[in-house]
């Protein structure tokens, strides 16, 4: 059931979104060559809880899934394209791309946001696949509309990826969010103007296009909980918390 927040719950929202903001502009800075994934995740934790928030994505378990997430951070390299787990003796390493994907509980209220990193120096691919699925974000943010519908938001997203030759990932989506990590409604980062359900002024919900280097086909790793591309090549995240308005849509979780 799709929810409309009230003027209360908005307001901690805003709170809990800059918050995870600042959290996620640690994290970026602290992603460099050398740097393990579990030391990631445990300074994701501490700067969480400094603030008395909770992590969201800790001990959360998905529908359909067999166990808990056993970890605050989903950190996703090069061909994981989401929900990545901090293994133990995972290295970053010079040219590695990141998706940096953190979650909170601020006073009962949820946040979600994501976004991909370039380790050292990269190669212009790589360059150009983040800085189109960040682009990607703010097209989707600007379709999100009171009175348009949740197909407006793939529709635009989908539009601008089209001509880039990247791949969409369709089995995963975006997502309504602030009572649970995840709500209605359901959010594809493709779609046709007009479908879907219609966006009202105080729902919240979280835009994540996930684009690939390659084709659109994923599966899930033997770990049971990380996303990877099918052909090997490289994909990118980015998400934000936002708030429908009566105008523009608000950015709860903007860096």
């Amino acid at each position: 059931m799709v929810t409309i927040k009230t003027e209360n719950e908005i307001a901690l929202l805003r709170e809990g979104g800059k918050h995870l903001a600042r959290v996620l502009e640690a994290l970026i800075k602290a992603a460099r060559p050398g740097v393990s994934a579990v030391e990631l995740d445990k300074l994701a934790e501490r700067l969480v809880r400094e603030n008395r928030d909770i992590p969201s994505f800790l001990n959360y378990k998905a529908k359909g899934s067999k166990q808990n997430f056993p970890a605050s951070l989903c950190i996703s390299v090069n061909d994981e394209v989401v929900h990545g787990l901090p293994k133990k003796g995972q290295v970053i390493t010079e040219g590695d791309i990141v998706a940096l994907d953190m979650g909170l509980i601020h006073e009962k209220m949820y946040l979600d946001s994501a976004v991909t990193v370039a380790v050292g120096k990269v190669d212009e691919t790589a360059a150009k696949l983040i800085q189109i699925t960040k682009d990607a974000l703010s097209v989707g943010i600007k379709a999100a509309r009171a009175g348009k519908h949740t197909g407006d938001i793939g529709y635009a997203i989908e539009r601008f990826i089209k001509p880039t030759g990247f791949g969409i990932v369709r089995e995963l989506a975006g997502h309504g969010v602030g009572y649970d990590v995840h709500e209605d409604p359901y959010i594809p980062n493709y779609g046709k103007r007009g479908r879907g359900d219609l966006l009202k002024p105080g729902m919240v919900i979280a835009i994540e296009p996930m684009i690939n280097e390659g084709g659109d086909d994923i599966y899930v790793d033997d770990d049971g909980f990380t996303f990877r591309t099918k052909d090997g090549k490289r994909s990118a995240h980015f998400e934000h918390t936002v708030l429908i308005t009566n105008g523009e849509a608000e950015v709860l979780t903007g860096r």
